[in-house]
């Protein structure tokens, strides 16, 4: 159970981390910080993480990836390590909301 939570907490982090690169210290905060909301027992939690981590895949890192390499292939530079690099980031948020269903599968054997 201790590295679900630790994946949902790096994908997290590099989530944070990605705002702050952009000056968006709020946005950075709030996702560093929304692993902690797993402390609370209740199901709506794993779920409503689960959905942004889905969300912010898709959003975040898979229109970012997109904009980078296009940004790359016009400038005529190399674009495949980064294409690779941005398509392993985003599976590895998809990997961290699925810990998330896990984490709720746990839950609801516990009790």
């Amino acid at each position: 159970m201790w590295w679900r939570i630790l994946t949902i907490f790096l994908a997290f982090a590099l989530l944070g981390a990605h705002f702050l690169r952009y000056g968006q210290t709020l946005l950075c905060a709030l996702f560093v910080v929304a692993p902690i909301l797993l402390i609370f027992r209740h199901r709506f939690v794993a779920h409503f993480l689960q959905m942004v981590l889905l969300l912010s895949a898709v959003f975040v890192w898979g229109l970012s990836g997109y904009d980078y390499v296009q940004i790359r292939i016009a400038m005529d530079a190399p674009w495949l390590k980064l294409s690779l690099i941005m398509s392993a980031v985003t599976m590895f948020t998809i990997g961290a909301s699925i810990c998330c269903h896990g984490i709720q599968k746990r839950r609801a054997q516990q009790n």
